[in-house]
């Protein structure tokens, strides 16, 4: 391939054909650990990759063209600011995307990216590949608590219903790069099926639609509307349930759900 595809781990994609992955650290008591070791969350802190890292990995890409570097909303992290600087000192063209997204809503861009570089692709093409793909890409979440939301600094405009309406179950969407509120729900039965209509909503009459149901460590709730979408969703729909790891888990806390929708044929 004359193009390489870069992302970070908050894609939290399976192992793909042309993709590098670099991690993001989850620090708990001053020390790094893994964030697929389930660390306790209300201890964990997370942290970027340091631009020297991005070097490392921009630079063993030599025998490529060009290097398209895909990563996470730079308005929840500094992964994107990271790599730009090591992109700017690269030994070979690098590109850096902004998602504007995370988790699927990045993958589906990086997944992007991989299959038109995997066509042999120009750096530019697969660039725009991963932006087209971003911009039409929704996610769709909530949490059981926005304290972890909250004392991350990451819920923006969302911070009007911390306090006296922590009882209620917010669903949330990424606008922007940013976390805001988009409805308060009651309960967890609400949450599941708001969740439902607004994918649905979001699929339209695409038939070649990507749909992503993600988690942590609510397994049941994922599956359970997972097969609801399968459902009410063209046959040519194609779906996948993720479980997200800790560096989401940090700023989300346990039981958090999502949907990310896709139209188009990301894959």
């Amino acid at each position: 391939m004359p193009v390489a595809v870069v992302t970070d781990s908050t894609a939290y994609l399976p192992a793909t054909d042309g993709v590098t992955v670099v991690p993001l650290q989850v620090i708990v008591d001053g020390a790094e650990v893994s964030e697929l070791s389930s660390p306790d969350l209300a201890r964990a802190t997370t942290s970027r990759p340091a631009p020297a890292l991005f070097a490392d990995v921009y630079s063993a890409l030599t025998a490529f063209d060009g290097v398209v570097s895909v990563h996470l909303s730079g308005e929840l992290s500094g992964t994107v600011e990271a790599a730009s600087a090591a992109a700017a000192a690269a030994p070979v063209p690098v590109e850096v995307v902004d998602s504007r997204s995370i988790a699927m809503g990045l993958g589906y861009p990086v997944l992007a990216a991989a299959r038109a570089a995997a066509s042999g692709a120009s750096l530019r093409a697969v660039a725009d590949a991963a932006r087209r793909c971003a911009e039409v890409t929704q996610t769709f979440f909530y949490v059981d608590t926005l304290e972890y939301l909250r004392r991350g600094g990451r819920i923006g405009a969302a911070a009007s219903v911390v306090g006296s309406a922590l009882m209620i179950k917010p669903l949330l969407h990424l606008v922007d790069g940013r976390i805001e509120l988009l409805e308060k729900v009651r309960t967890p039965s609400r949450a599941l099926g708001r969740l439902e209509e607004l994918a649905v909503k979001a699929a339209g009459a695409a038939r070649a639609v990507e749909v992503a149901v993600q988690h942590l460590a609510a397994p049941g709730r994922a599956e359970a509307l997972c097969e609801r979408l399968r459902g009410r969703l063209p046959d040519g729909a194609r779906f996948t349930v993720v479980e997200l790891g800790a560096v989401v888990g940090v700023h989300a806390g346990p039981g958090m759900l999502g949907v990310t929708v896709s139209p188009g044929n990301s894959l």
